[in-house]
């Protein structure tokens, strides 16, 4: 497969990208460094919520009712650690934290969002496709 060029085209206006495979570095790749983090099942949920406004750690806790305390915090640390969200501690008795989006995770948001809105249109033509697969096998 050497010096292949894969093409891809999107439906979406203007979006194309043409990826030389052979070029490719695996084992240090952007796009897979950054979609493991995003791709993980509390980050989409926690980065739609911080879209909308700043929230403290128990009310996100709240908001998502089945996330462990460990992972809630896990979750956090790692999306502050890429930059999508920052922390500020307020002097209060006891101390209160609040995240919110940074600039780089609002840049992230825009585009999330859309992959966010084509889940939820096309989830009943995926769960089917699963369905007629599985029958097959």
């Amino acid at each position: 497969m050497a010096g292949t060029i894969v093409t891809l085209k999107a439906r979406a206006q203007g979006a194309r990208r043409e990826i030389d495979l052979a070029s490719l570095d695996f084992t240090n790749c952007p796009v897979r460094d950054v979609l493991q983090q995003i791709g993980g099942k509390w980050s989409t949920l926690l980065l739609e919520a911080l879209a909308k406004q700043p929230y403290r750690f128990g009310e996100l806790r709240r908001m998502i009712p089945d996330i462990s305390q460990r992972m809630l915090t896990q979750s956090l640390r790692d999306l502050q650690r890429d930059g999508y969200i920052e922390r500020e501690v307020f002097p209060t008795k006891p101390p209160s934290v609040e995240y919110r989006m940074t600039d780089l995770g609002r840049s992230l948001y825009t585009v999330l969002s859309q992959l966010l809105n084509w889940a939820e249109a096309n989830h009943d033509e995926v769960r089917a496709a699963r369905l007629r697969f599985d029958v097959e096998q």
